[in-house]
């Protein structure tokens, strides 16, 4: 009997023990959490860019012919129709020799038409003709009318051709270039030299595509050259449309508002924009953000340390982490690792991680 009641408190106190268990709640879930703020997004930092000029004319000849001469050399300063190079004018000045003989030759054949229908009219008032007689007279004059308009036509391009042998500058600048030499025979259109307009320097810079939504034309810069100290002031005046399929960057022109002689064609330039172009945006790390769905989402932590998953809008992937557009307020506390684990209204031991791992 003795070992029947010690079975039967053995079994009790182990069914206490395990109700015991059951009754006793489970720990809390550590997770690292972070309090989200608004980050500073400036179309960051600092850019290197290169001084170019705005206007870069390639110049070369309207028609082909031999070099005879060359007036300039690379660097030379030229002011606006000067001399750059000649071809040989032989060909073309016979040319326009040949048009204008040409409208001699149309001249003459019209004052004989006019002529003819002069007797012509004379004899048909006196009726030895007949209309249509008379009329096959009028055209030959109308035909040798366009003969002679079509013949100074040919004249007057000819005599353009011969004055297009001789290269002028279309604008002041600088020689920046020269791919022609005297005895080279050269093409319609072949480039000759390249002029640098000085007078509308600017920066070109290539700026990332997590970054060119922050910027737009008109904005202000400030541009500081390698070799100097002093800063620029530039506005943006180009962005271009496509990315570049190499850099996968968008290019984009600083116009310069202030130049001096310090600055020079092909220096290297840092373009940094001014703080008015900074905005005010929430980003978490990429760590924070899940999928419900085909909803992106992140696990709120209330203030009662329980998890809530929350739809969120994503925006731009950086280095810093994802943009979240809406779904979420500053001063908020987000879980950022581990927030596969989590499930809704779980109780959590938030976790403050160092800044570093939170990348």
């Amino acid at each position: 009997m003795n070992n029947a009641f010690l079975l039967t408190l053995c079994f009790s106190l182990l069914l206490g023990a395990c109700h015991k268990e059951n009754q006793e709640v489970a720990a809390p879930r550590p997770v690292w959490v972070m309090k989200v703020g608004t980050t500073d997004t400036h179309a960051s930092g600092s850019y290197t860019g290169e001084v170019r000029s705005r206007y870069e004319s390639s110049i070369g000849f309207r028609i082909a012919g031999k070099i005879t001469s060359r007036d300039v050399n690379v660097g030379d300063m030229v002011k606006k129709g000067q001399l750059i190079a000649r071809l040989d004018p032989n060909d073309s000045r016979l040319n326009a020799q040949a048009a204008s003989a040409e409208v001699q030759t149309a001249q003459a054949n019209l004052s004989l038409a006019k002529s003819e229908l002069a007797r012509r009219e004379q004899l048909y008032q006196k009726q030895f003709i007949s209309k249509s007689a008379l009329e096959s007279y009028e055209t030959q004059v109308k035909t040798s009318q366009a003969r002679l308009a079509q013949a100074q036509s040919q004249a007057a391009v000819s005599q353009h051709q011969t004055a297009y042998t001789q290269l002028l500058a279309d604008r002041a600048g600088v020689i920046g270039m020269i791919q022609a030499e005297p005895g080279q025979v050269v093409a319609a259109g072949q480039t000759v030299a390249q002029i640098y307009d000085l007078q509308t320097l600017e920066i070109q810079i290539s700026v990332p595509e997590t970054t060119i939504a922050e910027l737009k034309i008109g904005d202000t810069a400030l541009v500081t050259l390698k070799e100097s100290a002093q800063p620029y002031t530039g506005r943006i005046r180009e962005i271009s449309p496509a990315a570049n399929s190499q850099t996968h960057a968008f290019d984009l022109r600083i116009q310069l508002l202030n130049i001096d002689h310090r600055i020079k064609l092909g220096m290297t330039a840092d373009v940094m924009f001014s703080e008015a172009n900074t905005a005010q945006k929430i980003i978490v790390p990429s760590t924070a953000v899940t999928q419900n769905g085909q909803q992106a989402a992140v696990w709120v932590i209330d203030p009662q340390q329980q998890a809530h998953l929350r739809p969120v809008t994503t925006g731009l992937l950086s280095e810093q982490g994802i943009e979240i557009t809406s779904g979420l307020q500053a001063g908020e506390i987000i879980a950022t690792i581990g927030v596969h684990t989590l499930t809704e209204g779980m109780q959590v031991q938030a976790v403050t991680p160092a800044p570093e791992v939170l990348r």
